[in-house]
C-alpha cells in the first residue's frame, strides 16, 4: 500500500480523528517497521534521537494506557500532564486518548504557582508530572491528586491495554491552553474531529515538499504539536520533536538531524535571526513552517536565503539555494492557522499579509457592532471553521463571549485588500485608540522597525495611555556588533507613521532578558504596561 492509499483512506473514514490516528494506521498494517517520531531524549529503551518505527510507537502507547488504566483512569477524565520532555507529552496524550480520557498539556515553562491555580479550575482527576513539575506544584493547592511520576508509565504491560475507546466526533480528545501573555492562560478544550479538521484537508491536497522529514520546534504541550504529530502519522513522514524551543538549540538540531521542513512559532524564528545563519548547516531545509502569530518580514528573509530545495528545469531534477517560507495566522482556539501565504526568495508580499484563508476558513473583518467592514478597514478577526476548539473548559461565560452571530473572535485586527488578501495589523488588547480615528498599532509598528532600521533584530512597542495621552516606548535588540549607544530615535520614528511617531516617549536598547516572555515565548506587553504605570505611580 502506498502512502497516497494511506492518506485516502485514512481522509475518507468519517471515523478518524485526533483521538485514534496511531490505532487507525496499526489497523491499516502497513509501514509498521519505518521510522516515524524521534524524540530529543531517552524513552524506555530508545536512546535519544533514536527514532520510533510505527509498531514501537504503539508498543510505547499501549505500554502507557495500561498503567493509566490500572490507576483508574476512564473515559472523559482530564488528566493534566506537567512536563519539560515533549516525549512525556505525545505519548500521554497518544495513550490518555485511547482510553478515551481528556490530556490536558500543560507548558513546562508556566511557573507553579499559576499552574496550580490553572489546575484548580480545570477539575482534573489526577497530575501526571515529572520529578522537576511535581517539585514546582509542592506547596501549592491544587484540589487534583498526584499521579505517580510521568516516567513510570513505560514500565506497564502492553498486552494489558484496553481495547481503544471508539470516539465521536463531538468528543473532546485534548485541553491545551492559551499563551497567558495577557494573564492566567485560558483552557481550550478541542474534539475528536476539529483537531483532525485540517489534516483531513492536507490529506487531500499535494505533500509540499519538506513535509516529509520535519523537526518540529513548537512547544509540546500546544494544539499545534497534536497536529503535526497527527499529520506525520496520517501521511508516513518522519518528525523529530524538540522539548525546547531556544533558538541555539533548533539550530543544533538541524544541523544533526538534517530535517527538510522546521514547524515553529514566531518566536522561534526571532530567536534564529540573532544568530549568523551563513555560518550554520541548514542545507537540507526546503521549507519553514510557521504557525500561530504571523512572522515579521526580516525574519523571514534570513531563513528563505538559507537552505535549498528542489526544482526542476530543462536540465533536470536538482537543488536550488533557498527556501521557502509558509506563513499564516491561527491560535490555541482556532485549532490550526486559517490563513496562508508562501514566502521564497524573489517573494515580495509583506507588511504583515498572512495571505488568503484556507478552503475550510469562513471569515470576516467586524466592526465593533459585529456587522462586517469592507476592504481597507481594519477590524477584529471572526472566523468559522471545523478547526475550532469546543470552547474553554468549565468557562462558559468566556466561551459565549467570544462568539457573535456564529463567528468566534479570535481578537486580531486586520484587514482585507480589494485583492484578497488579509493583513494582521495587532492584538486589540495591545492596540491603543489616538482619537480623531487615528489608532496605535504596536506589531505593525514593530514590523515597520524592524524592515527600515537593518541593525535591529527584534522589536518591542508598548504603548499606555498615561492621563489624556498616549506613551509609546519602543524596546531595540541589535544585531551582533551594533553599537549600542547609538541614538537611534529619529532612525525608529521615521519608520512610523506620524502620528505613532508622536507618541514616542523613548527608544531603547535592551538585551533579551529585559523582555518578559509568556510560556510559549510571546512578549508578555501587559506586564510591560504594567510596569511602565506602576513606574509612573511610584513617581
Amino acid at each position: 500500500m502506498s502512502i497516497r492509499s494511506i492518506r485516502s483512506l485514512l481522509a475518507d473514514d468519517p471515523q478518524v480523528g485526533a483521538g485514534n490516528v496511531l490505532t487507525s494506521r496499526i489497523a491499516l498494517g502497513v509501514g509498521l517497521d519505518e521510522p516515524l517520531l524521534t524524540f530529543d531524549t531517552p524513552v524506555d529503551d530508545h536512546a535519544a534521537w533514536q527514532p520510533f518505527t510505527l509498531r514501537e510507537l504503539d508498543r510505547a502507547v499501549r505500554a502507557r494506557a495500561a498503567a493509566l488504566h490500572a490507576l483508574g483512569v476512564v473515559p472523559r477524565d482530564p488528566v493534566v500532564v506537567y512536563a519539560t520532555d515533549a516525549a512525556d507529552h505525545v505519548l500521554s496524550f497518544l495513550a490518555l486518548a485511547r482510553l478515551g480520557a481528556i490530556p490536558a498539556l500543560l507548558n513546562p515553562n508556566l511557573d507553579g504557582e499559576r499552574a496550580a491555580r490553572y489546575i484548580s479550575r480545570l477539575g482534573a482527576t489526577g497530575v501526571l508530572a515529572d520529578a522537576e513539575h511535581l517539585t514546582a506544584l509542592a506547596g501549592h493547592e491544587t484540589g487534583t491528586p498526584a499521579l505517580p511520576e510521568i516516567a513510570t508509565l513505560g514500565a506497564g504491560d502492553p498486552d494489558a491495554a484496553p481495547e481503544p475507546y471508539r470516539h465521536w466526533s463531538g468528543d473532546p480528545v485534548a485541553i491545551t491552553h492559551s499563551s497567558g501573555t495577557t494573564g492566567m492562560p485560558k483552557a481550550v478544550v478541542h474534539s475528536h474531529a476539529s483537531l483532525y479538521a485540517a489534516i483531513r484537508h492536507r490529506l487531500s491536497l499535494p505533500r509540499p515538499q519538506g513535509s516529509d522529514r520535519m523537526l518540529s520546534a513548537l512547544p509540546a504541550p500546544h494544539a499545534a504539536t497534536l497536529i503535526a504529530v497527527n499529520l506525520a502519522l496520517s501521511t508516513q513522514a518522519e518528525i523529530a520533536l524538540l522539548s525546547r524551543q531556544a533558538g541555539a538549540g533548533v539550530l543544533d538540531a538541524i544541523e544533526s538531524w538534517q530535517p527538510r521542513g522546521v514547524i515553529g512559532f514566531a518566536a522561534t524564528w526571532s530567536e534564529l535571526a540573532h544568530h549568523d545563519l551563513a555560518e550554520r548547516g541548514l542545507d537540507s531545509v526546503a521549507l519553514w513552517w510557521n504557525t500561530g502569530d504571523c512572522a515579521h518580514e526580516v525574519h523571514i528573509r534570513r531563513l528563505i536565503a538559507t537552505g535549498s530545495r528542489e526544482t526542476v528545469t530543462r536540465q533536470g531534477r536538482g537543488r536550488t539555494p533557498g527556501s521557502l517560507f509558509v506563513d499564516g495566522l491561527g491560535s490555541t482556539e482556532m485549532g490550526h492557522s486559517h490563513f496562508f501565504i508562501t514566502h521564497g526568495p524573489g517573494t515580495e508580499r509583506y507588511g504583515r499579509c498572512v495571505g488568503r484563508p484556507h478552503a475550510f476558513v469562513d471569515c470576516a473583518v467586524l466592526g465593533p457592532d459585529g456587522e462586517p467592514l469592507g476592504p481597507g478597514e481594519v477590524g477584529e478577526l471572526g472566523t468559522t471553521s471545523p478547526t475550532l476548539a469546543l470552547g474553554y473548559w468549565n468557562d462558559s461565560a468566556t466561551t459565549f463571549r467570544t462568539r457573535v452571530r456564529g463567528y468566534f473572535l479570535t481578537g486580531d485586527l486586520m484587514y482585507r485588500d480589494e485583492e484578497g488578501y488579509w493583513y494582521h495589523v495587532d492584538r486589540a488588547v495591545d492596540s491603543v485608540e489616538l482619537g480623531d480615528g487615528k489608532r496605535l498599532f504596536t506589531a505593525m509598528s514593530e514590523e515597520r522597525v524592524l524592515a527600515a532600521c537593518p541593525e535591529v533584530v527584534d522589536c518591542t512597542v508598548v504603548a499606555v495611555k498615561d492621563g489624556e495621552r498616549v506613551v509609546t516606548d519602543i524596546l531595540l535588540q541589535l544585531t551582533a556588533g551594533a553599537d549600542p549607544a547609538t541614538d537611534r530615535t529619529k532612525e525608529v520614528t521615521a519608520a512610523l507613521d506620524e502620528h505613532s511617531a508622536a507618541t514616542v516617549r523613548q527608544v531603547l536598547v535592551v538585551d533579551g532578558d529585559r523582555i518578559p516572555l509568556g510560556p510559549t515565548g510571546k512578549v508578555r506587553k501587559v506586564l510591560l504596561r504594567r510596569q511602565y504605570l506602576d513606574s509612573v505611580a511610584a513617581r
